[in-house]
């Protein structure tokens, strides 16, 4: 089983904003704004979490962005208002980021954990607020960090544009991106975790310090030491760019890191998921 750490939701370059951790350790990965309303047309106005519109929850956080945004990966039929017929959770990838998957023989079985930017929020006279630098501790976390919020086992990987025609409901289902994209793929999620019957191939995870990734002290990127994502046992030629030679931190805006297929790695990975 390979374990792929996958970047997901809003960033410096896609939102501006950071996405919340709630009072209650629900992990809302902001899906990213889209001004393409060809390819994506779904609202924030038509999601919700915890019962709550993300348009709200968004305008509360400072968001001045597009209405529209790219429900990807859709893991819960819970974030829509309205229920989709014959809905199923999956996830989308398309040319480079795509290609790269298909490089490294990502298949049925393997593993995504989707990581991304979080900030503790609080609800302060029913208005959301980021909880000031001064909260910092293992409660809340006023700076900003990167967590793994996530997780997809792939059940099937849909390449046939017939078949990927018949996700209506999801945004790499669109004609731009089924006829007009390079390698196009929608990844479907397992009914059930193969190493763990009984708990679903994909949810959301609540916040846990354990699943934090961020070092202490440090800026959001540059992660805690970990073998299992070390440069060591990663399945590619990156580079540890940390300057003061404490913790990990892979430079630049990328989508994913395949971790190396071993028993290091999936060891980690299952940890990630535990209760």
């Amino acid at each position: 089983m390979k374990i792929i750490l996958s970047r997901k939701g809003f960033d410096s370059a896609n939102g501006g904003i950071v996405s919340p951790i709630f009072n209650n350790g629900t992990m809302l990965s902001l899906p990213i704004p889209s001004k393409d309303h060809k390819k994506d047309k779904i609202k924030y106005s038509d999601l919700v979490c915890n019962g709550v519109s993300l348009r709200k929850i968004l305008y509360d956080l400072g968001y001045k962005g597009d209405p529209c945004c790219h429900l990807d990966p859709d893991l819960v039929w819970e974030r829509r208002k309205n229920r989709v017929k014959d809905w199923k959770p999956a996830f989308g990838q398309i040319n480079q980021s795509a290609t790269y998957l298909i490089n490294k023989g990502i298949k049925e079985g393997d593993l995504f954990l989707f990581f991304g930017n979080f900030r503790h929020v609080l609800n302060v006279n029913g208005q959301y607020k980021y909880v000031p630098n001064n909260l910092n501790n293992n409660t809340y976390h006023g700076h900003e960090i990167q967590a793994i919020w996530g997780y997809l086992q792939v059940g099937e990987m849909i390449k046939e544009q017939d078949e990927q025609k018949k996700f209506s409901w999801h945004p790499h289902s669109c004609d731009e991106r089924v006829y007009f994209g390079n390698d196009n793929i929608i990844f479907t999620a397992a009914k059930e975790l193969s190493f763990a019957p009984g708990m679903p191939g994909c949810g959301i995870l609540p916040y846990d310090i354990k699943r934090v990734l961020t070092m202490p002290g440090k800026s959001k990127a540059i992660w805690k030491e970990e073998k299992a994502y070390n440069v060591d046992n990663i399945d590619a030629n990156r580079k540890n760019s940390v300057k003061n030679g404490k913790g990990i931190y892979y430079a630049g805006i990328w989508q994913e890191l395949v971790l190396k297929e071993n028993q290091l790695s999936e060891n980690w990975a299952k940890s990630m998921l535990a209760r």
